[in-house]
Formats: C-alpha cells, structure tokens, sequence
C-alpha cells in the first residue's frame, strides 16, 4: 500500500470510487473538527439515527458542514477570463470562484465576486453543474456568464494577473479531476 492525496486518485480509480473518497474525506474532517460541542463546549458524540453529532450535555446536535462556493466561466467573445491566484503555481492560470456569503444568492455572489477580484460586470449568468469539492468541505457551483463592461483590475489580494484567453492561446490550466477544467473545456468545445 501507498498513501497518495486525494487528488492523486483522479484517473487512478473509477469515478464511483472517488466519489466515495470525496465523501469519506469530507465526514472525516467533519468528525475531526466536531469533537466538541459550538454551544457549550461539550464533548460531542456520534447520533444513533443520522449523520449528525450530538452534545453529551446540552443535546445540541450538529450536522456535517458544506460550504458553498460558485466557480464561474465569464465569456466575451471568443475568451474567457482566467484568473492567476497567489496560490497557484507560477503558470496556472483558472476560471474564478469564491465562497458564498450568509443572505446571498449564487448570482449575487458571482457578480461580487468578479468585481472584487478583477473589477468586471457580469450578466446572463446560466447554471451549468456542480461538484463536491472535498478540500475540506466546498460544493462547487458552476455557472458560466457573459462579459457586461469594465475594465481587469486584478485585487492584488486573491488574484494577482488576469486576462482574456481565446481556446488557442490558454496557459496552463486545472487538471481534469475539478469542475474549473469542466467549464474551460466547455469553453474549448463552444469557441474552439
């Protein structure tokens, strides 16, 4: 046997299986992080009837946390906005996401979200699927949508370089396993 990341199982197992693995990773951070109790401090143990995790003193009962994220493909033309992030390796470049807020919506999170990280508008914003995102807890939400004005005026934050790509001239982009190379592919086969 060989430890290996979770990202590593991408092509290595069938997709059932990695699934699975997505789930497993999720519950497990979930059950490594909840030994205690939010509300009172409490030790907390495994419910007999449903995924949850119950306080042994004040019965507070709490469920596995997802964190909801969009993770959008904005179009104009023949290119589509990539995003380069601090994080990334020097030359990958990715379509653009983030969390979304208590009280907003996934549409209103998408126009925050683009105008915050590279200053442009967005309209006709489409679902197009989603995806458990195990690192630790997301549920990707993608979308794509239409380039509506403004000029890239990347956040100097969370995104440092952005720019237009057309299908023939793309930088490095995310392996397959994730849904940002989903909508870059979609991109490739609608523009190519």
């Amino acid at each position: 046997m060989t430890l290996i990341s979770l990202r590593a199982l991408f092509g290595k197992v069938s997709d059932d299986l990695l699934q699975v693995a997505f789930r497993a990773s999720t519950i497990i951070y979930w059950d490594r992080t909840h030994q205690f109790c939010g509300q009172c401090g409490g030790p907390t143990k495994p419910s007999a009837t449903e995924r949850a995790k119950v306080c042994t003193v004040c019965g507070f009962k709490s469920y596995p946390r997802i964190s909801p994220a969009v993770i959008v493909a904005v179009i104009k033309e023949r290119q589509i906005l990539l995003g380069h992030s601090k994080g990334f390796p020097q030359t990958f470049y990715s379509v653009l996401a983030g969390f979304v807020e208590p009280g907003e919506t996934f549409e209103e999170c998408i126009r925050r979200e683009i105008k915050e990280e590279v200053g442009v508008d967005v309209k006709n914003i489409q679902y197009f699927s989603s995806q458990p995102w195990p690192f630790p807890d997301s549920l990707m939400v993608g979308f794509t949508a239409e380039y509506a004005g403004g000029e890239i005026c990347v956040d100097g934050e969370e995104i440092v370089d952005a720019g237009w790509f057309t299908p023939e001239n793309l930088p490095e982009i995310p392996g397959k396993i994730s849904i940002s190379r989903s909508l870059i592919d979609w991109f490739v086969e609608k523009y190519g």
